[in-house]
């Protein structure tokens, strides 16, 4: 378990292992990153500049050369293709790896801005560029039920496929490989990093660590190797395949299920809402331990329906097992005029998801709030308390409460 004299320690020692800076390996080019001047819009790379001529062949892609004669690799299956004649233009790939679906010209890139289609082949411009590294307790991912207590050696490259109003690392996460300059950064340097900062979890954090799907693979296996846990923080919109992977390399999967409700997903995130409650079906039947937050925003997704729809289909579809956080908004990007979420909308959230039967309901963002504790679903006693993000007691032994043997859901050891 990591101390507040311990976490801040290692903060501090994160330097010299890993870039000149702790925080952030460089900074972004401030000029070209303003708030909402990103969204559909690709920047030109030079194919001859080393970002695109080292970028590495990407995985979960198809092209009409690589397809043949299965179209259904790039049509959606709603597409009505018999009679059909289509004309494709040369050089075009698709990306199957998330929900999003793009089709990219060559030269050009996806939604993501992190893959892109160079000579008709997709790349990957962020392997190996990590652009942000931290230590962070466990608590702050937010993962409670998992090695509570542990250090998180946490990475992001830049990159996202969705473009969230309310998204707070919108400097990572809305930027393109090109925005920072950066060393290389290969997996086995980020295992030993994460090793010599005595970090038991590396977290895949920040961005949407989707991608950099073939890196983050990559360091997983290597870190398991020398038995270090890896972690994805995620919005959940991967594809089925790359997801299968995912379940399989890593220890825990934290989704963001940002509103119960297609037109807020579609209005305010850019994205679909259905891929999303799919792979948290997925990953619920799979060996990785899951969590799911909900950032709770004015508004927008903090309707007592919205609320309650997402507490039924958890409870429904995947039991009450799985952690939910209901965290708190802060004004961030776009979404500067609302205020910060009431204190009293998370309580009802919460008091509504215990009500019905959700075993682990938690309050996010709001420090030293009762709601941060895990409670014994048996006879309702604090089995871990915190103080922010650190552990303050623990009553949990070989994964059952000390106060009357109940079991608690999660990974302790």
């Amino acid at each position: 378990m990591i101390s507040r004299r311990g976490f801040l320690k290692t903060l501090a020692g994160i330097a010299p292992i890993l870039g000149s800076a702790g925080l952030c390996l460089s900074s972004p080019l401030w000029e070209r990153l303003l708030p909402g001047d990103r969204a559909g819009e690709l920047f030109a790379l030079d194919p001859k500049s080393d970002l695109v001529r080292l970028a590495p062949r990407a995985r979960f892609w198809t092209s009409v050369p690589l397809a043949g004669a299965d179209c259904r690799q790039c049509h959606p299956p709603q597409e009505k293709l018999a009679g059909k004649r289509v004309r494709h233009e040369a050089g075009l790939v698709k990306c199957l790896l998330c929900a999003q679906g793009c089709v990219i010209k060559t030269g050009g890139r996806g939604r993501c801005r992190v893959r892109m289609n160079v000579g008709g082949e997709l790349r990957s411009l962020v392997y190996g560029r990590p652009i942000t590294v931290h230590i962070d307790p466990i608590e702050k991912k937010p993962f409670y039920h998992f090695l509570p207590g542990a250090a998180a050696f946490s990475l992001a490259t830049a990159g996202c496929p969705l473009r969230c109003k309310f998204c707070q690392n919108w400097e990572i996460s809305q930027a393109s490989a090109e925005d920072y300059q950066v060393s290389p950064a290969p997996p086995a340097l980020i295992v030993r990093s994460a090793q010599a900062r005595q970090a038991p979890v590396i977290a895949f954090t920040y961005n949407e660590p989707t991608v950099f799907m073939e890196y983050m693979t990559d360091i997983a296996r290597e870190a398991k190797k020398e038995g270090l846990r890896p972690v994805l923080i995620s919005c959940g919109i991967m594809n089925e395949a790359p997801l299968a992977e995912l379940c399989e390399t890593l220890d825990a999967i934290k989704i963001d299920l940002k509103g119960y409700d297609e037109t807020f997903y579609r209005e305010v995130c850019g994205s679909e809402l259905s891929p999303v409650l799919r792979s948290i079906k997925q990953i619920a039947k799979s060996r990785a331990h899951l969590e799911i937050v909900n950032l709770v925003v004015p508004t927008l997704n903090d309707s007592k329906e919205m609320l309650r729809g997402l507490i039924d289909w958890v409870l429904g579809e995947i039991g009450p097992d799985v952690p939910v956080h209901f965290t708190r908004f802060h004004p961030d990007y776009q979404l500067l005029n609302l205020p910060p979420t009431p204190v009293s909308t998370l309580e009802r959230a919460r008091a509504t998801a215990m009500g019905r039967g959700m075993h682990y309901a938690y309050v996010g963002n709001v420090p030293d709030h009762s709601g941060n504790n895990t409670y014994c679903p048996s006879c309702g006693k604090a089995v871990i308390k915190r103080t922010g993000f650190f552990i303050v007691e623990t009553n949990i032994k070989t994964g059952r409460c000390t106060f009357c043997r109940g079991k608690i859901a999660g990974v302790w050891s």
